[in-house]
């Protein structure tokens, strides 16, 4: 496994495991495959509805919580002081902890900055050992880390061979932030999986298309969290430590980035109508 050191010291798998859209049903399972063929760093979140799941797994593998590196978010409704201090408790509860090792803020939305004292307060009580946020945009990211006491440490934001963030992560150099990818492959929008480039170049080095992109991130110091419900496929995205792409090839996979994103905008006024909705309906 490669690490990377954070702002504060902290180290964080490069590789991790994402419980996005992994069902109630199989995230147990699947977390305790993951953690059984190796992997040490689990991303969960409130607003994925198996936290519960996720900890039960991690109770129930017999690795020790200092192994691990567990990371959730707050989701947008719990934002504000009182109520995002609150929901990160009840995170620990159901994952079974009395410490997470990363807690983000969701989306840039509403009042973050009421959430960010929330969790500025957990650090200083060693609640959680690092903090950050996720989907925030170079402008808001700037401003977060400007202005509050405590500058954030990740920014987990969409990162693939087909948006590259290249202006972001120009940014989150600059102010110390980790880049983390939440969907490593796009989800295989617009053919990533097939893509002839990353296929031709994983023929070259025995490996996937799948691994070429993941091998591409951390070469580029992106921290990745892929996600499958398939313990075999769990150790092929983890077989991405035995080789390197040469700089050739870095620069051909560059070629691919069509510098917008594969899902949708945080900036259109739609998008934000639709969240806003979505915390809405919720909360009935």
């Amino acid at each position: 496994m490669e690490y990377v050191t954070l702002s504060n010291g902290v180290q964080m798998p490069m590789l991790g495991y994402g419980v996005y859209q992994v069902s109630q049903s199989e995230c147990e399972r699947c977390v305790l495959d993951a953690l059984a063929v190796g992997y040490r760093s689990i991303d969960t979140a409130q607003s994925y509805f198996n936290e519960e799941e996720v900890g039960n797994a991690i109770n129930k593998s017999g690795v020790p919580r200092q192994d691990i590196f567990l990371t959730t978010k707050v989701w947008v409704e719990h934002y504000g002081y009182e109520t995002s201090r609150a929901s990160v408790l009840e995170s620990m509860r159901k994952l079974q902890t009395d410490y997470l090792d990363l807690v983000l803020l969701h989306q840039p939305f509403a009042d973050y900055y009421g959430a960010w004292r929330a969790l500025e307060e957990l650090y200083d009580e060693g609640k959680i050992r690092a903090i950050g946020v996720s989907n925030f945009y170079p402008d808001r990211l700037v401003d977060l880390a400007s202005f509050a006491r405590i500058s954030p440490m990740v920014n987990q934001v969409e990162i693939h061979p087909y948006h590259q963030q290249a202006e972001a992560k120009k940014w989150m150099d600059k102010y110390q932030v980790q880049a983390e990818a939440w969907a490593p492959f796009g989800e295989g929008r617009g053919g990533l999986f097939t893509d002839p480039v990353l296929t031709e170049i994983g023929i070259k080095y025995g490996k996937s298309a799948a691994q070429v992109m993941l091998r591409w991130h951390l070469q580029r110091g992106v921290v990745v969290i892929p996600k499958s419900t398939h313990i075999e496929r769990m150790r092929e995205n983890l077989d991405v430590f035995d080789f390197v792409l040469n700089p050739e090839d870095m620069k051909v996979i560059e070629t691919l980035d069509k510098k917008q994103s594969v899902f949708f905008s945080h900036q259109d006024p739609n998008m934000v109508e639709w969240f806003v909705e979505m915390v809405k309906q919720r909360k009935n």
